[in-house]
């Protein structure tokens, strides 16, 4: 990885010598069937030819290129000697001229990662598909480039596939003469051109738009996946999201969509839930569900086309300079896909969702060591790939949302349609937004950007609550504080609503009061004389980014009456933090767990209660003391399955609550119940144990040895599928026995035959929290390897190695010392490498605290 890494400093002395005029990109995939090849990797032709303007002839450059060999090159009609100018992954140019043409004959090596051009092999009719997925440097294994955001270009690609094959790719395709030939893209960056091949499923349909002006467009739509996922495709409901997506952001943006086609394309053994390629989006075909899922996979399906989709004006059309502003597209797409969810589709709900999920992994995110400001300092390509994190989506996307309050949505708005016209196939910084929203909202950004983007760590806002001698709120003030390491105390708009029970018992909102918090302490004058609340919640509404803290009576009024608030947002809110305050060890785990039994089966919408689920899990795995762990276990199983038993039969409450159940099960009684339903013995009214849950239900099984090698192989052979085989992998490696962990060990850390999906499904089975003893031993293996995984493997291997198998669940004093002693030992180590570690041992030592807290509170009594 190291000797593919590219700094920001190298690619601004590029960007400055450098201007690409366009791309002619032609490859040969026709070895992707049939026997591989030799003892090598697979691979596959690609002739590239860049014409590219030098500002200072005779300079000296590099371009880009990551392949086995390269066959032969040439430099302005100049052969040159691929020994002596290729190492690897860079190609040197020397003595450059004024207009250039460069030539790279090379072989590129098929992917099983994920990164570059991906193939896959389905076992279930041997068919082989392919895709490409590039972000933030990886088009550079497919073909040669400058692989640098702002280098941007036309590209036009042809493609030599196999004569049963479709090929895709960004723009629209012929097929003649064995060749797909695809039209000319608009100057975009390297790492959003695509290409999708094989015996792909694909549907079409079409959108038109007659604007006002009476000009009409039309953009053809298409839809894909694998042909053994057909039967489950409703590209229908893509297409329909898809359609209302196109009209909000056309209501909104003022622009025209840029790119002609736009097909989505569901492709298998995706790292990403999906990437934005102009006029061929990519999805993991998870979100083709092969069963019964809730409401909430169908929203969060919806969100992620409309994140992408947003993408083709915030990123495509306008791209970021570097990785520095990746905030430029991804704060703002996932900022638009929860804003026209909730405008333009069914899923009106969707801020609570946002409130509940999304945030929550920005506030983890936020509070690790490796926290950094959404305008971050990105170093390098490996930098870059670890900055797709919670805090430049999830928190980007809250600060937006502040934004907007802070501005008005319509100079908010008008801002984002300056800004694609003014910028329009260019490149970015925060300045250039920050001056069109200046200009549309008349207020200074600078203070602004310099509290919200230019500074990290989270802050929490807490009410305090001063009562008159009638009973009546004398004074209620906002205080503010932040971490020690990061100490901005910023501006924001919030709401603070007060809330009391009613005579039926509700508890519902009887005023509310918008303020500015600014500084330490806030006084809200609005609610000073309002009758005593029972519960105060601060940042009512989640108009602002930060964690919400509690009075003692509002605690206590959430402790008793939690499931009587009305308002699902004000309910979802609460919950959040709940688990923050569990999380800093300030509210016991296992009194969170306790919240959950009692009042989670009140939960009305679907997402808040799968999130609870996540965290209930969650707190029993890490936060709570481990003496309590089997009776907490054991109070989980008996609460799920009594609101399994209670859930109306049929409803996305009783599957949510199936998967739960399966998830917590541990006892002899839950595991022979799990064994009924898997074989038809015992039945839950209104259940449909579809193949999806089977394998939800084999997994604790395999886990607590009921499952064995025999039992998921004749699992296997029912649902003998791409999917199937990833669950299989997964059971298999879950079962309690050293051979099997030595085993699965051996899989992931010693050997690169498995795929990027099958190594995930792998690290899935061996970590289980029912199995700390088993695995203990490989604690003190890990430190020992993952400086070497991290320098021999993809970065996406050793990312999903590094993060997968740490030893969390070795949550001792003496795991974190190992922590330190390694973090000591590599102070030279790559530093993508060290915030991985250091992440992990800020998660460890946080549970830690968690247990310490939870172990505390119960020999007290409380």
């Amino acid at each position: 990885m190291p000797g593919e890494n590219l700094s920001r400093d190298e690619a601004r002395e590029r960007a400055a010598l450098l201007s690409v005029d366009g791309y002619e990109v032609s490859l040969d995939v026709r070895s992707a069937i049939g026997d591989a090849q030799g003892d090598g990797p697979r691979t596959f032709r690609s002739v590239t030819t860049i014409r590219f303007r030098c500002s200072e002839p005779g300079a000296s450059s590099f371009a880009d290129l990551v392949a086995p060999s390269v066959t032969a090159l040439s430099l302005n009609g100049r052969d040159l000697d691929p020994s002596e100018v290729f190492d690897g992954s860079r190609i040197a140019l020397e003595d450059l001229a004024a207009d250039n043409e460069l030539v790279v004959d090379a072989q590129c090596a098929y992917s099983r990662t994920g990164e570059g051009l991906h193939r896959f092999v389905d076992p279930e009719d041997g068919e082989v598909y392919l895709y490409t997925q590039y972000e933030p440097a990886d088009s550079r294994r497919v073909f040669a480039g400058f692989e640098q955001p702002d280098l941007k270009a036309p590209f036009r690609f042809e493609v030599r596939a196999p004569e049963e094959w479709t090929v895709w790719s960004n723009g629209a395709g012929e097929h003649a003469d064995g060749v797909w030939r695809f039209a000319e893209t608009k100057p975009i960056s390297t790492y959003i051109t695509c290409v999708v091949a094989g015996p792909y499923h694909y549907v079409t349909d079409s959108y038109e738009r007659v604007f006002e002006d009476g000009t009409r467009l039309e953009i053809p739509l298409g839809a894909m996946c694998r042909k053994g996922l057909a039967p489950h495709f409703d590209a229908d409901d893509v297409f329909l999201v898809t359609k209302q997506g196109l009209d909000f952001f056309h209501d909104h943006f003022d622009y025209p969509y840029p790119f002609g086609k736009y097909d989505q394309a569901f492709v298998p053994e995706y790292n990403l839930g999906a990437m934005e390629n102009p006029g061929l989006v990519t999805f993991r075909e998870e979100f083709v569900f092969r069963g019964k899922v809730t409401r909430a996979s169908y929203e969060g399906r919806a969100n992620v086309i409309l994140h992408e989709m947003a993408h083709m004006w915030f990123g495509d059309l306008v791209t970021m300079e570097w990785w520095d502003d990746l905030w430029l597209k991804e704060s703002f797409a996932d900022f638009m896909g929860a804003f026209s969810l909730v405008g333009a589709t069914r899923f009106t709900d969707g801020w609570i969702t946002f409130a509940n999920r999304r945030k929550a992994w920005a506030y983890r995110a936020d509070q690790l060591p490796s926290t950094h400001p959404i305008t971050a300092d990105i170093r390098d390509l490996q930098d870059a790939k670890l900055n797709f994190d919670g805090i430049t989506y999830a928190k980007g996307a809250s600060v937006l949302k502040q934004l907007v309050a802070y501005v008005g949505q319509d100079a908010f708005l008008e801002g984002a349609r300056r800004y694609f016209k003014r910028h329009a196939y260019g490149n970015t910084r925060l300045a250039d937004l920050l001056s069109v929203l200046e200009e549309t909202s008349g207020r200074d950004m600078a203070a602004w950007a310099r509290s919200w983007l230019q500074t990290a760590g989270v802050n929490s806002l807490t009410p305090q609550v001063l009562l008159g001698a009638e009973g009546r709120v004398d004074e209620l003030a906002v205080v503010q504080e932040a971490a020690e390491s990061h100490p901005e105390l910023r501006p924001h708009r919030v709401a603070v609503g007060l809330y009391r029970r009613t005579g039926e018992g509700s508890l519902e909102r009887y005023a509310r009061a918008e303020v500015d918090v600014d500084g330490p302490r806030t006084v809200v004058a609005e609610l000073a004389g309002a009758e005593a609340p029972e519960l105060v919640l601060v940042n009512d509404d989640d108009l602002t980014y930060c964690k919400t803290r509690f009075d003692e009576t509002s605690l206590a009024t959430l402790r008793d009456h939690l499931g009587a608030l009305t308002d699902p947002l004000a309910r979802a809110l609460c919950w959040s933090a709940l688990w923050n305050m569990t999380r800093d060890a300030l509210l016991p785990a296992r009194d969170f767990v306790g919240l959950v039994l009692r009042f989670a089966g009140r939960e009305s919408d679907i997402g808040v209660l799968q999130m609870l689920h996540a965290w209930a899990d969650s707190a029993l795995t890490h936060y709570v003391a481990p003496d309590w762990r089997r009776a907490g276990g054991r109070l989980l199983g008996e609460g799920a399955l009594r609101e399994l038993r209670d859930a109306v039969p049929g409803s996305e409450q009783q599957l949510a609550w199936a998967r739960f159940f399966a998830a917590v099960a541990c006892d002899e009684a839950e595991l022979r119940l799990l064994r009924g339903l898997l074989e038809g013995t015992e039945k839950v009214d209104g259940l449909d144990v579809d193949q999806e849950l089977r394998w939800a239900f084999l997994g604790p099984l395999a886990a607590h040895g009921d499952a064995d090698e025999g039992v998921l192989a004749a699992e296997l052979a029912r649902d003998d599928t791409a999917s199937g085989k990833r669950h299989q992998v997964r059971c298999l490696a879950a079962r309690p026995s050293a051979a099997v962990k030595a085993q699965a060990w051996a899989q992931v850390v010693e050997s690169d035959a498995l795929s990027n999906a099958l190594v995930e499904a792998t690290i899935a089975g061996f970590e289980q929290a029912s199995q700390r003893e088993l695995i203990a031993p490989y604690a003190e293996k890990y430190f020992a390897v993952i400086e070497r995984v991290w320098a021999e493997r993809s970065i996406q291997i050793g990312m999903d190695v590094v993060r997968g198998l740490f030893p969390s669940l070795r949550d001792s004093q003496d795991t974190l010392d190992a922590t330190d002693a390694w973090l000591s030992a590599h102070e030279d180590a790559a530093p993508a490498l060290r915030r991985l570690v250091l992440e992990a041992r800020d998660d460890l030592a946080r549970a830690l605290r968690g247990q310490a807290c939870d172990a505390a509170s119960a020999a007290a009594g409380r």
